[in-house]
């Protein structure tokens, strides 16, 4: 895709438009799963710091994450197959960034309805659900923080999660305004900044930025 966006070609064949969107669908769900797993993480460590080294212990992380990774797989793969097997008679010119379901539904021939209400039912699955156990952590974890009696301990409860805010809000926030233009937003951009927000939470990263600034903006 960024080739493409590059070169201004934008030509690729069937079989490599159907590998672009498989990756893109199995790396989207897997990241909504991911971002999940992690509020939760959030959750436990501040609405019950005494059981987080049990409840999240090392073993249940590693399923947690490789359960993210496996559990969209089949599906994804299932649906990228269930696209192309639909026939193309219209142009072959693709109206996005990159390969997309909903581009290529709409060069597909004959009733889509079946198709259109799997994809949806997909969303909601993999999208809507994730989404809202994010929501749901985040709301115990508010609750938490404002109960908490000082405002150093509230600061510090809130540093834990911020970095992952940072990242849904990137992420779900990009798809939800303009899932259109902002794509190549949230499929270049936000995986880019992804490290680079985490890595504010280390120290010696954080003291580096430090020093570097100052000579930055010096120049």
């Amino acid at each position: 895709m960024r080739v493409d966006l590059w070169t201004q070609k934008g030509n690729i064949s069937i079989f490599a438009c159907a590998t672009q969107m498989c990756f893109f669908l199995i790396l989207g769900a897997t990241e909504c799963f991911l971002l999940a797993v992690m509020a939760y993480d959030c959750y436990v460590a501040i609405c019950d710091p005494l059981h987080y080294p049990l409840v999240m212990s090392h073993e249940v992380c590693v399923w947690l994450v490789v359960g993210s990774w496996v559990i969209g797989m089949p599906v994804q793969v299932g649906q990228t197959c269930q696209i192309f097997s639909l026939p193309f008679c219209e142009s072959n010119q693709i109206n996005h960034f990159f390969c997309d379901i909903p581009p290529m539904l709409k060069l597909a021939c004959g009733d889509i309805f079946v198709n259109e209400m799997v994809v949806y039912v997909f969303a909601v699955l993999f999208v809507t659900v994730p989404f809202i156990s994010i929501l749901g952590s985040y709301s115990r974890i508010i609750s938490t923080i404002l109960k908490l009696p000082s405002n150093t301990g509230r600061t510090k409860a809130f540093s834990t999660c911020s970095y992952h805010l940072i990242i849904v809000f990137l992420f779900y926030g990009s798809t939800s305004i303009s899932y259109k233009m902002l794509s190549l937003f949230y499929t270049i951009l936000t995986p880019m900044f992804n490290p680079v927000i985490y890595s504010l939470r280390n120290k010696d990263v954080t003291e580096a930025l430090r020093k570097f600034l100052p000579k930055l903006l010096a120049l």
